[in-house]
Order: structure tokens, then C-alpha cells, then sequence
């Protein structure tokens, strides 16, 4: 299917590896321009490298931009730099921070605040002032990458949990307030997805339960109803579906994706 994306800059901040380096993936596939945002500038000059040597026509379609999107002013930023280099923003893809799980007995005052600096303020300090942009050109689509932690309370992941749902939240706010203006806003909740930071996890699994690595990965995708865990692309290509015109009278919505392990209606 061609999701008509030839031409459309999309910015995707946590672009440097994981889901956000396979959204990229998609969209240079599609045609589409990529700026990539991420905290670490050695891990994102890898990562650019990495889509430019994939494919030839990748070359010049590909922009870096190092910040820190937990400070509102480094964002703010970036997101100057990427439409000055780039033209106006059409599409922003939010993938990037990821909070600590905590076992509930060690939560302390910071450890909700530090979850909140490291999910949901990354993506508000680049949203909130794009959307503003987007509505004003009267065009734009917003796809946040959040996680089934948001809907299902997890006991060590609860801080994090918190800032996936108040995400969720604002994903359906901002998309009833901007409708009118043009722009789109919805969100995909992955379960357990093969990234690295998710094969780090396993292992450490895996060895405090003295365990081999394919036996405790042989039981993560036992859990799945589907039989096996996502692939970053898969939820690439549900993400580049909502963000593509394709997707016109989408807004609004949390798209689960965590192959049924949580039946639920809503």
C-alpha cells in the first residue's frame, strides 16, 4: 500500500535506535524526509548511519539533531533547528525516554518525578509547541509510541505506568482540541517489543533466574497469545498507517499492541 508519503518530513525524537530507528525505516521506505532527535549523539550518528548504508536513495533524506528533551528549552531547540534545516514539520513521531521500574517498596517522591521527566515531558516539550505550529499551517499528523504499562497497572512499573496514562490522556485532549485545526493526534501502546534495551532486559531475567537466555525468551513469547514477541517494525508500520493520509479520519485513538496478552475492550 502506498501510504503517500513521499516528500513529508517527519521528525521522530528517540530515533536512534529501537522503535523509533525502525519508524524511521518505514518512512524513508515510504519516501518521507527523517529528522532523528535523541539524547545520545554517538548512539544517533550510529543509528543515521545505519538507514543511510540500508539503502542508497536513503542519502541527504536523513537529519541528526542531539538534545536532551527532558529540558523544554534544549526541545524547543531542536525542533527550530529540524524545521530550519527541513522545512515545516509534518509528522512527528514520539518514541523517545522510558522510566525505571521500581519495585513499589523503593518508590520515593523523585521516582515519580524522575518517570515523568523521562516519558511524558520528552514528548510534551516536543508537542506542545508543534501542535501549536501544525494547527496554525492547518495540517499535521502526531503519532505518540507509548506502552501498555499506561492501561494495565504493573507493581513495578507504576511511575512509569502513571506518565504512559497521563500521556494517553493527553493524546485524545490534544487531538479533540486540534481537529478542527487540521492536525491528528493518536497513539500506539506496544507490549514487549525485540529492541535491545528489551534483549538487556531478558538476559538479566534470565540469569537472576538461572535460566539460560532462550529459555527465558522461549517463555516471553509463550506469555503472547499470538506465540512470539513484536518486532520493532511491526509497530513501525502501525505507526507510519496513523501518521499517512491513510488514516484521514483517525484521531483520537490508543491503538493496543500487545498481541492480546490483556483482553479488554477498551
Amino acid at each position: 500500500m502506498d501510504l503517500q508519503l513521499k516528500g513529508k518530513h517527519v521528525l521522530i525524537t528517540g530515533g536512534s535506535k529501537g522503535i523509533g530507528l525502525a519508524c524511521a525505516r518505514i518512512f524513508l521506505d515510504e519516501g518521507a524526509r527523517v529528522s532523528l532527535v535523541a539524547r545520545n549523539e554517538a548512539t544517533l550518528r550510529d543509528g543515521a548511519r545505519s538507514l543511510e548504508q540500508a539503502s542508497s536513495g536513503n542519502a541527504g533524506r536523513v537529519a541528526t539533531f542531539p538534545a536532551d528533551l527532558q529540558d523544554a528549552k534544549a526541545a524547543l531547540a531542536a525542533l527550530d533547528a529540524a524545521e530550519a534545516a527541513g522545512g515545516a514539520i509534518d509528522i512527528l513521531v514520539n518514541s523517545a525516554g522510558a522510566a525505571a521500574m521500581t519495585p513499589p517498596d523503593d518508590l520515593e517522591a523523585q521516582s515519580w518525578h524522575n518517570a515523568m521527566n523521562a516519558k511524558y515531558f520528552t514528548y510534551i516539550h516536543v508537542m506542545s509547541p508543534l501542535i501549536k505550529r501544525m494547527g496554525q499551517r492547518g495540517k499535521g499528523a502526531i503519532v505518540n509510541v507509548i506502552g501498555a504499562g499506561g492501561k494495565v497497572a504493573g507493581p513495578s512499573h507504576l511511575p512509569g505506568g502513571a506518565a504512559n496514562a497521563a500521556l494517553m490522556l493527553v493524546t485524545a485532549g490534544l487531538a479533540a482540541a486540534y481537529g478542527p485545526k487540521g492536525v491528528r493526534v493518536n497513539a500506539v501502546n506496544p507490549g514487549m517489543t525485540l529492541t535491545d534495551r528489551l534483549k538487556v532486559g531478558i538476559a538479566a531475567g534470565a540469569k537472576m533466574s538461572n535460566i539460560s537466555e532462550e529459555e527465558a525468551l522461549k517463555r516471553a513469547n509463550e506469555r503472547v497469545p499470538l506465540g512470539r514477541l513484536a518486532k520493532p517494525e511491526e509497530v513501525a508500520n502501525a505507526v507510519a498507517f496513523l501518521a499517512s493520509d491513510k488514516a484521514s479520519y483517525v484521531t483520537g485513538a490508543i491503538l493496543s499492541m500487545d498481541g492480546a496478552v490483556t483482553p479488554m475492550v477498551v
